[in-house]
């Protein structure tokens, strides 16, 4: 049988992990804890709340707010005679972070197509090698793409 502190530490373990994931993939630690609270508890949480319970200054949970709302995956809710701002995980933050991966994958495609365009036709190892690059960002954008499809 789990105990609440076999549940708390899971809860624990998992928000760090999540921030782990998060800073691994260039965002704020704290961005991913934030993040990772909101998917374990799967409660609206009021500012100030996520402040305290992660231990953490304002200021960061208002940067890694923005961040999570710029990308989609939270979403800021008011109360009704509340002063403060609450969040939530935005409808579909998983469809929206794979489409925030299949957007960046798109453009740096585009830029590696946009030089391969411009290396001569006579200078076909560079051509090559450039291509199997493009090709790649082709199979990885295909594979995002199915999998925005397979979220839903």
């Amino acid at each position: 049988m789990t105990t609440a502190a076999d549940l708390d530490a899971l809860r624990t373990d998992f928000i760090e992990k999540v921030g782990l994931i998060a800073q691994n993939e260039g965002l704020p630690r704290i961005a991913g804890r934030v993040f990772g609270l909101l998917v374990f508890d799967g409660d609206i949480v009021a500012f100030g709340d996520l402040a305290e319970r992660l231990q953490v200054s304002r200021g960061s949970i208002s940067s890694a707010t923005r961040t999570l709302e710029d990308r989609g995956l939270i979403k800021r809710v008011g109360k009704p005679g509340q002063r403060q701002d609450f969040f939530r995980l935005a409808e579909n933050p998983y469809e929206n972070m794979l489409n925030t991966v299949a957007a960046g994958l798109d453009r740096a495609r585009c830029e590696i197509a946009d030089t391969l365009e411009q290396i001569p036709g006579d200078e076909t190892g560079i051509r090559d090698r450039i291509g199997s690059y493009a090709r790649l960002y082709d199979a990885m954008s295909a594979a995002v793409t199915r999998s925005v499809k397979d979220l839903k």
